[in-house]
């Protein structure tokens, strides 16, 4: 038996350990004439192969998993995706934010005045409900993860 929770952290492992022997590879698919790789490349696409095996299986677990549990009316996989849109949105408005909210230096009067064309102190509240429905979504999940048995 396994939590949803400790296969999502060897999922994680699993593709960082792809990501690292990608680069191995690529790093040992050619030796000067006479040379030897450091690494064999054939016990690198062995590593491989059984590496994205097991990620193949746990993705597959943890898709079903997801469908599967529930949270009032929501699947996690729904709750997943409002996260992940929640996550965007709050991304784009403070980079928005940032711009709109930053003060142009006039050096005279003369210059042309740089204005906001939003109002900024509502937005921000906008923007601070949505980090804390984000940060209650995601604790959900989480609690979610160390609860739920994988299928």
């Amino acid at each position: 038996k396994m939590k949803l929770a400790t296969a999502l952290s060897e999922r994680a492992d699993l593709q960082r350990r792809i990501i690292s022997l990608r680069h191995r590879l690529k790093n040992h698919a050619k030796v000067q004439e006479g040379e030897q790789p450091t690494e064999d490349p054939e016990e690198l696409l062995k590593e491989l192969d059984g590496c994205l095996v097991r990620l193949e299986e746990l993705v597959a677990r943890i898709n079903k998993t997801n469908n599967a549990t529930k949270s009032g009316d929501l699947t996690v996989t729904d709750l997943i995706a409002r996260r992940d849109i929640l996550k965007e949105r709050i991304g784009i408005m403070r980079d928005f934010l940032d711009v709109a909210s930053d003060k142009v230096s006039r050096y005279s009067k003369a210059e042309i005045k740089i204005c906001s064309t939003v109002n900024v102190a509502e937005l921000q509240k906008d923007l601070d409900t949505w980090s804390k429905q984000f940060r209650e979504l995601d604790e959900k999940i989480q609690e979610l993860n160390w609860l739920t048995e994988l299928i």
